[in-house]
């Protein structure tokens, strides 16, 4: 969608191809009646089968639904030939992606963590306040805009919980030793809209983010579609599956099929941007360079789950009204631990947290109610991300079996001890910095995920100034090409631990703006 938006900024005459899986009628009229009621008028039992398929334990969400559903991974492996082993990662055929789940979390690169890149930040820079003007960001000006920019000049503002402001109570008074200790914080960046009065509705702090918000306050890429066809010559044509690209001298040969017939179809273009996330985008150029049994890298930034105690326990928090994504960012940058920042986003209470609490008490849950609100009002979760330098990979093969011609792409994990040591280091600098915080970590209950758990994951197709095989320029054009662009996270040479979805908007924008001026 940024790319989509740069190249009709541009001028340009724009049509997507996109598989584009949507959520079932049945559940979409639901959401499309709670939003036009308040949550206080809402029925349980519509509220409950939002909440539908999503069983959560203290090691996580198995993996993570939208209004009850699981369209947005629906026939993906199917479709695209998968095949995984030891590996979390899955790829989309949604309309909007993996954006119709996630965690909305926005934050871009430091200089430090994309060091090996041929661009810079400042070339960024334009791009990252084109694509927040797109999506949108609730932040606070506060000591992490000296680390990592705004790039918007006024965010909306959301109300912190009783938890996170506790936790921001304890770091505010310590805030030089922390300083000191390389521990940086602030407020989360989310792409929530937050209410700007009664003539601007935004965030009715509802606490049902994790499930999907029914007022589409969360962004997600499918919410611009209108946009861009109001914006220029653009035109969406969904239920395609692309397999494979070629260049014939001006002009580039789409090849694919229609998602429900399996009818063969094919396009042409002057240019083909390709988006699909690292997966797609990295078979459909595996299978346009006809490069079977080569294994190729995909980078990942190690994703790890840490519950935290509060030094004190915030009561009724089953009760408060408040957004259920990030509250607080930790940005740990001291090269003991990491060379490379390590972030850290901190979750309070949730109705998913406390089911969690609820199914780990079992009958004490019942028979000592006490003991469940005391863990409640104390428990909080920290999501960790490492710099894909220190984290475990995904080796990405595509196959062909020579009696029926069936293609897979198999994912294979290949792991890197490194990640579980530069954790270790991460845990032990937050528990000796527990008092500062206002929690301590709990790391009997540390839950590290399978590479790809987090879906921060690319480079498959690195950007290089001077590409080599199975490597791309700073357009996004594998080696010898000039009108074929991979603009997702597939051309990333490395992962940095900060939020993934932003900075790749951002490329993508880039390689849009500059390649659509040519």
């Amino acid at each position: 969608m940024a790319c989509a938006s740069a190249l009709l900024k541009r001028g340009l005459s724009v049509c997507m191809l996109d598989a584009g899986i949507q959520l079932e009628p049945e559940r979409a009229r639901l959401v499309q009646a709670l939003s036009q009621t308040a949550p206080a008028e809402w029925r349980p039992e519509d509220v409950q089968r939002l909440k539908e398929g999503m069983n959560p334990a203290v090691s996580g969400i198995p993996r993570k639904r939208i209004f009850g559903s699981d369209y947005p991974y629906r026939d993906a492996a199917q479709h695209l030939g998968l095949s995984s082993d030891g590996v979390d990662l899955e790829a989309s055929l949604a309309l909007g992606g993996f954006s119709t789940v996630w965690g909305a979390s926005m934050l871009p690169c430091v200089e430090n963590d994309v060091k090996d890149w041929p661009i810079s930040l400042p070339q960024l820079a334009p791009h990252y306040k084109s694509v927040l003007e797109i999506t949108g960001l609730s932040a606070e000006r506060d000591a992490l805009t000296d680390l990592f920019p705004l790039y918007l000049d006024e965010p909306g503002h959301l109300q912190a919980s009783r938890q996170a402001q506790a936790m921001l109570h304890a770091m505010d008074r310590h805030r030089e030793g922390l300083r000191q200790a390389r521990i940086h914080y602030g407020r989360a960046r989310v792409a929530i809209k937050a209410a700007g009065g009664s003539q601007e509705p935004g965030c009715v702090h509802c606490g049902l983010c994790m499930y999907g918000g029914p007022y589409g306050y969360i962004y997600s890429s499918e919410q611009t579609l209108p946009q861009l066809e109001r914006a220029g010559d653009f035109r969406y044509q969904p239920d395609v599956i692309v397999t494979s690209v070629q260049e014939i001298a001006d002009r580039v040969r789409i090849w694919g099929y229609h998602r429900l017939t399996w009818q063969l179809m094919e396009f042409e273009a002057e240019r083909v941007y390709l988006a699909g996330g690292v997966i797609p985008t990295t078979g459909i150029l595996l299978r346009s360079l006809r490069a079977y049994d080569h294994p190729l890298p995909i980078r990942d930034s190690q994703y790890f789950l840490l519950p935290v105690a509060l030094a004190k326990r915030i009561p009724n928090v089953r009760h408060e009204l408040l957004h259920a994504l990030s509250q607080l960012y930790l940005e740990i940058l001291d090269p003991k631990i990491s060379p490379y920042t390590v972030h850290l986003q901190v979750y309070s209470y949730s109705d998913l947290i406390g089911r969690a609490v609820s199914g780990a008490l079992g009958p004490l849950a019942k028979c000592l109610p006490f003991l469940a609100r005391e863990l409640e009002g104390r428990l909080l979760l920290i999501q960790g991300f490492l710099h894909s330098a220190e984290s475990s990979r995904i080796l990405a093969t595509l196959r062909k079996d020579l009696a029926d011609g069936k293609e897979t792409l198999r994912l294979q994990a290949e792991a890197n001890p490194k990640a579980k040591t530069v954790v270790r280091r991460v845990v032990r600098k937050l528990m000796a910095q527990a008092r500062r915080l206002g929690a301590a970590p709990l790391p009997m209950l540390l839950q590290m995920g399978k590479p790809g758990r987090a879906f921060h994951a690319g480079g498959s197709f690195p950007m290089r100034s001077t590409p080599g095989p199975f490597e791309t320029d700073i357009s996004g054009s594998p080696a010898g090409w000039w009108r074929v662009h991979a603009v997702d996270a597939t051309v990333l040479p490395s992962i940095p631990a900060t939020t993934i979805t932003l900075t790749v908007m951002t490329n993508a924008h880039r390689i849009a703006w500059e390649t659509g001026a040519n």
